[in-house]
């Protein structure tokens, strides 16, 4: 059985959505004592939109998802576990909140 070390959840935004992502993502930050990365007001990455990512504990996970599905405000949010590989990890173990956006994949093959 695979077992993640943690999770990533992504929230997607673009400059008419910064200043609510932002606030959300240190609402959970602060609210569940997780970690917060940079707010990027570029693409980086996979990810075909500004970001922000926090990192997860799998005992946290459950919570947390829940939270996110019921105040993510509209904003996508694609989460994902990371187990090693990235490849599976961002294509057949993903979960999409709101609109499905399609990955720049090419940097894991």
């Amino acid at each position: 059985m695979i077992s993640p070390r943690d999770y990533h959840v992504h929230f997607y935004f673009d400059q008419n959505t910064l200043d609510l992502a932002r606030q959300i993502c240190e609402q959970v930050r602060d609210g569940f004592s997780i970690s917060m990365g940079r707010v990027h007001e570029k693409n980086v990455g996979p990810h075909p939109k500004w970001s922000c990512q926090l990192t997860v504990s799998p005992e946290k996970f459950g919570e947390v998802v829940s939270w996110v599905a019921l105040n993510r405000a509209g904003l996508t949010v694609f989460i994902h576990p990371n187990t090693g590989d990235d490849l599976k990890d961002h294509q057949e173990h993903a979960i999409w909140m709101g609109e499905m956006l399609e990955l720049d994949l090419s940097s894991f093959h």
